[in-house]
């Protein structure tokens, strides 16, 4: 049977923390977190186990420094969690000190990062809109434009061939009044002479 597999969604809720937590804790702690064939996080019941330790220590002030110092006994089984603690608080002062620092200034720039990363992809969704909205009205008013130029042509070109119509049977008109009083003309002399036609 094979192992079960929990994507972070789920591994978060079993732990009790929100996904970014676990990603952070992976990254920091050096943990080695399984990927299956898209690349994606997936987690063990080991890994959980493991998780849920860290979370109890987290909740106790332990600093994540210190927790990697953990690693191995967590890793070997040695949950006793009270026996950790008391192993964290043997360390001495400054160097807990250091860690306090350093984890509180990681935990900062996470949070930094986070934040700055957030409010970027805020405002390119605004400013994805608003250019869209932007472009939308100017291809509208683009197209307006070209459909005006295109009935303008079209009037003009049936302006001109009216026109044309117009000046055609004009002529015509024209042509056959002067044949007609060609005609007359030509009767009219051909009768005093005497001469039919």
């Amino acid at each position: 049977m094979s192992e079960v597999r929990y994507m972070i969604s789920d591994a978060a809720k079993l732990v009790d923390v929100e996904a970014h937590v676990l990603r952070y804790w992976e990254e920091e702690l050096k943990l080695p977190i399984g990927r299956n064939e898209m690349s994606h996080r997936y987690y063990t019941e080991e890994n959980i186990r493991l998780f849920r330790h860290i979370k109890e220590l987290k909740d106790r002030g332990v600093q994540l420094k210190a927790i990697k110092l953990l690693l191995p006994d967590l890793e070997k089984g040695d949950t006793e969690i009270t026996h950790l603690v008391a192993r964290v608080e043997g360390l001495p002062a400054e160097e807990g000190e250091e860690h306090a620092r350093e984890e509180k200034m990681q935990q900062f720039q996470c949070i930094m990062s986070r934040l700055i990363s957030e409010a970027l992809e805020d405002h390119t969704e605004k400013m994805g809109c608003e250019i869209g909205t932007q472009v939308s009205s100017q291809v509208i008013k683009e197209m307006d434009y070209l459909l005006r130029m295109k009935e303008e042509r079209e009037d003009e070109r049936f302006r001109r061939l009216d026109e044309t119509i117009r000046n055609s049977q004009k002529n015509r008109r024209e042509k056959a009044t002067l044949a007609k009083e060609e005609k007359k003309k030509w009767s009219f002399f051909g009768q005093k002479k005497g001469q039919v036609f």
